[in-house]
């Protein structure tokens, strides 16, 4: 099967539309705030996703069924990156983490009522949500088989209790996608089962908002405790012990839309360092006519394609349902994320006392916002695990009996 690399014009019309509505609306949106949001008020929320849908642009990525544009993640991997531009663009257009990710798990595993219930709001902005996973040590983190919150049957439906952190966007969610563990223990490859928890279940409380390096995820990061918190038969979301599995649902595509959001920052970042370059004099040149800042320029150059054409690769296997495309995900989560924190970090390094300036310059605040994206979704060391286990699989011998190590 030929890969298909062009961009449709309906797609690349909305496009140039979130670019112009980002550079109007958005970005002086996101100076007013210096783009902190972890504790904006919802009214700003309200506003920007208002003029997302005046624009034309709003929800980009839900199906028309639900009032989006439909698109595919070949055309997502064009309009999130317009989008990105401004860490407030993905908030705006109601395709930020964790909403956009848990819309698209909806959409392939929930029922009809629980997509009336909860999809239809959420993708309308009338809801937000939250995934929680994370646990503190020795609970799920990068490995989600340490997995300790717990469900267990009680009449009419489950009981959960755990312990989360590191929860985005919790604060102020309507209800949250919990997953706990429905049979094994720790360190088991199944037994997990997904839940919809309402904000409004006393068995679900926020311990503390934690305070974090980046800031634009809209209400931040949240600890939150379960105890006794009791949801009906029709809260399981997917079927029971089928967590992991349907959870892959989500997190193969999310990993990339995050992908093609921090993408659209790095250029952002590029940009900053082009102007200072094409007009900063020093030691009787411009910027750009130094062998060290062309060289820096131009790596960054490298690394903006190379991370483009890896999404738009992934996406055209995650579209097709190839037996590559985990594969793919890993590898562009891996390059995106560190190509990201280089282009950015170059920028800082051309711009120089600019570069740090959180007033005068959006790069200050970029390179907190990009760091950690190569923890998010799989840090690299997790991903490269996988990707060199996948890699090597088809040459892997078989173990013989009293060998070393065996």
């Amino acid at each position: 099967m030929p890969i298909q690399f062009d961009v449709d014009p309906s797609v690349a019309r909305l496009a140039e539309a979130t670019a112009e509505f980002v550079r109007e609306v958005v970005i002086p949106a996101e100076r007013e705030c210096g783009g902190s949001v972890h504790d904006a008020p919802q009214a700003l929320r309200e506003t920007l996703q208002k003029g997302a849908r005046e624009a034309g642009v709003f929800a980009p990525h839900v199906p028309k069924r639900w009032g989006g544009h439909g698109l595919d993640l070949r055309g997502q991997a064009v309009v999130f990156e317009a989008a990105g531009y401004s860490v407030l663009g993905p908030l705006a257009l109601n395709c930020a983490s964790p909403d956009e990710g848990n819309m698209h798990l909806l959409e392939k595993v929930a029922t009809e009522e629980q997509q009336a219930r909860y999809l239809r709001p959420l993708a309308a902005g009338e809801y937000r949500s939250c995934f929680a996973m994370t646990e503190p040590a020795p609970g799920a983190g990068s490995d989600p088989r340490a997995l300790r919150t717990t469900a267990v049957r009680v009449p009419g439906g489950w009981r959960i209790d755990g312990h989360k952190w590191f929860i985005t966007g919790a604060s102020g969610a309507d209800f949250a996608i919990v997953m706990a563990r429905t049979d094994g223990s720790p360190g088991s490859s199944g037994g997990a089962t997904m839940f919809l928890v309402d904000a409004a279940n006393p068995g679900m409380r926020i311990v503390r908002n934690i305070d974090t390096l980046d800031e634009s995820l809209f209400a931040g990061h949240s600890e939150l405790v379960f105890e006794e918190c009791v949801v009906g038969e029709d809260q399981v979301l997917g079927q029971v012990h089928r967590g992991f599995e349907n959870a892959q649902v989500r997190l193969g595509p999310a990993r990339l839309t995050h992908c093609m959001r921090w993408l659209g920052a790095a250029t952002r970042a590029r940009d900053v360092a082009l102007e200072r370059a094409g007009t900063r004099e020093a030691f009787g040149s411009l910027l750009g006519d130094l062998g060290m800042v062309q060289q820096m320029l131009a790596d960054s150059e490298i690394d903006i394609e190379a991370s483009r054409a890896l999404i738009w690769r992934t996406a055209w296997e995650l579209d097709n349902g190839t037996a590559s495309a985990a594969q793919f995900s890993s590898v562009s989560k891996v390059f995106v994320a560190e190509a990201v924190g280089r282009i950015v970090d170059r920028a800082v390094q051309i711009c120089g006392a600019l570069g740090i300036s959180a007033e005068d310059a959006p790069l200050a605040r970029l390179i907190r916002e990009v760091r950690p994206f190569r923890i998010y979704d799989g840090p690299s060391e997790t991903h490269r695990f996988a990707i060199a286990r996948r890699a090597v699989k088809p040459y892997r011998q078989p173990r013989q009996a009293g060998t070393a190590g065996s």
